[in-house]
């Protein structure tokens, strides 16, 4: 049984977590959350990461595997009301799972060892559920890191763990690079570093994947500066075969990224 119900939100417990929803607060614990039953379970598979587990009784009854994997592994799972979920949770909807996690970013020179040959970039990146699709997409599409540069969201915010859907879990996510030093050390691993923005003179169809590539996205709204598009290796566009102005980051970088994955497979 999970003992008794946590229900007073100003309890120094639901304090605690709570204050992992502000940026500050998780670089000064270094600590995040984690919500709702794929992000809990794909945190789960890590050991040591999760430090603890809230859950309503409606989510034991639904998710008992997980209640019972966390146990097994020694996270306290705390019982919380529905008021104290509605405090950790950070949808309209809470699902009734809440994980505390440690931060879970690797410096980039650890993300890159590997001699990487798909790795994506979030230039300038704000829109945290934009960010969070791209790393789902760069996850699904076999890439061996996602790197967030200085000027780009938090990671850790809510709302992109959620959009990750897990797979903040799954591949090395680097924060805090500045642009200039991921490119540099990127072309030294031997990537070929493409800037994807519509500007770009090459589109998709004109060059070639087949080598180690690292994709630099920009902002939703104004896409890569021109700093950031001078240091790239190439300025590519995805094709707009029909009447739509564009597409937005998300659906770009998934179509970036599984066309390198693609051309890396293909004999």
């Amino acid at each position: 049984m999970a003992g008794s119900e946590l229900t007073n939100v100003k309890s120094p417990r639901v304090k605690a977590a709570r204050r992992l929803t502000k940026r500050a607060f998780r670089e000064q614990d270094r600590r995040f959350l984690a919500e709702g039953p794929q992000a809990v379970r794909e945190a789960l598979k890590l050991d040591g990461v999760t430090l603890e587990l809230f859950s309503t009784a409606d989510a034991e009854l639904r998710h008992p595997e997980l209640i019972t994997e966390a146990r097994l592994k020694g996270v306290p799972v705390h019982r919380a009301s529905g008021e104290v979920m509605s405090e950790l949770s950070q949808t309209v909807t809470p699902q009734g799972l809440v994980a505390v996690c440690t931060l879970v970013h690797v410096p980039l020179d650890e993300a890159l060892a590997e001699q990487p040959r798909l790795v994506a970039v979030l230039a300038h990146v704000r829109d945290p559920g934009n960010a969070g699709t791209v790393m789902r997409a760069a996850d699904a599409a076999g890439a061996d890191a996602v790197v967030f540069t200085d000027a780009s969201v938090d990671p850790y915010n809510g709302k992109c763990v959620r959009a990750s859907v897990g797979s903040l879990f799954h591949l090395p996510v680097v924060i805090g690079a500045p642009v200039s030093a991921a490119v540099r050390q990127l072309k030294e691993r031997g990537l070929r570093v493409l800037a994807a923005d519509g500007t770009g003179k090459h589109t998709l169809d004109d060059v070639d994947l087949s080598g180690p590539t690292a994709w630099i996205f920009g902002n939703e709204a104004w896409g890569l500066p021109e700093d950031v598009l001078a240091e790239a290796d190439d300025v590519v566009r995805v094709p707009i075969y029909g009447q739509a102005e564009s597409l937005n980051l998300a659906t770009a970088a998934a179509v970036c990224l599984y066309s390198s994955a693609r051309a890396q497979r293909v004999p």
